[in-house]
């Protein structure tokens, strides 16, 4: 039986390609995608979002667009990396759908306390919409299977020093999710670091030769011109379908155990997801910590899917 998720993302170039690997699997059952503001604002990922399912003809999935800012924090965006629009680089289509008119976090709730089983929710953006549903409904907590969620870092931030962005946009949210009790695993800058979409890998995108593929690799050749300037890297590390991927496959990954807490009020520090990587806290840990991925299995799944899209 597929497992039933909710996506809730804030797209962004690596998020546009979540929404593709999650519809494009028959191990998931999308039951929702919900938006948040993040990398830009929520106008604009709940219209990206859109454009992401005209483009690959997905008709049946709905989207909910979601919270506008964080919890108690002024919202910080990601234009330096995504562009203006969020997903700078092609020309996406206008999409013929519009949001559903319940909100993003009334979604969530009602899924949850309607649903026969539980529900992965697959965050891929700022925490502010599950820690939103959660502050509403705490019942909601026993119907989540699992929160596998892209954002925070076992060693060093993106957007700060110590914090990775999606974090460090609502460390508040985050802080409610990860002590809220539910299953989470953690998805961060130390693991999907290592999945870098390398020219060769964007060149085995392309082959695939679709319209899908063909606007996946200008979405990537946008996203590698931050990465090589900023980080020299030899790709972009593709964050977010590395959480959906991990819910398709688990054996993709590799996780440690710790108990994670994250700062909300340093001044160096604040949206830091600490690890309690040694146990000295001597606290329950409550989350899997994505320690490492198979770059290889992951991007040939990821190509396999893409070219599923006609």
């Amino acid at each position: 039986m597929p497992e039933k998720i909710i996506l809730d993302c804030d797209p962004g170039h690596d998020d546009a390609i979540a929404i593709l690997l999650a519809c494009a699997s028959p191990e998931l059952e999308v039951r929702g995608i919900t938006t948040v503001a993040g990398n830009v604002s929520l106008e604009k990922t709940s219209t990206n979002a859109l454009k992401v399912c005209e483009l690959g003809n997905i008709k049946r999935i709905p989207v909910y667009a979601g919270m506008s800012g964080p919890l108690v924090r002024r919202l910080e965006t990601a234009e330096h990396v995504h562009g203006k629009s969020g997903m700078d680089g092609p020309e996406l289509p206008e999409p013929e759908l519009k949001p559903a008119q319940m909100s993003a976090v009334d979604f969530i709730i009602s899924e949850l306390i309607n649903s026969a089983e539980p529900i992965t929710l697959v965050p891929t953006g700022p925490l502010t919409n599950i820690a939103m549903a959660i502050l509403h409904e705490p019942r909601i907590v026993p119907k989540i299977k699992e929160i596998v969620s892209m954002g925070g870092a076992l060693y060093e931030g993106n957007i700060t020093p110590s914090a990775e962005f999606n974090i460090y946009v609502d460390p508040h949210a985050a802080r409610i999710v990860y002590s809220c009790g539910a299953k989470v695993t953690m998805i961060g800058l130390n693991l999907t670091h290592q999945a870098l979409a390398t020219p060769e890998r964007i060149a085995r995108i392309k082959s695939i030769g679709t319209k899908v593929s063909e606007t996946v690799v200008q979405l990537l050749d946008f996203y590698f011109r931050f990465h090589r300037r900023r980080y020299t890297l030899p790709g972009p590390p593709l964050h977010d379908p590395c959480a959906v991927a991990a819910v398709i496959d688990r054996s993709l990954i590799k996780t440690n155990r710790m108990y994670v807490d994250i700062e909300t009020t340093g001044e160096l520090t604040i949206g830091r997801t600490v690890c309690d990587v040694w146990g000295v806290t001597g606290k329950q840990p409550n989350a899997e910590v994505g320690m490492s991925i198979d770059d290889e299995r992951f991007f040939d799944l990821l190509i396999e899917r893409l070219a599923g899209y006609r």
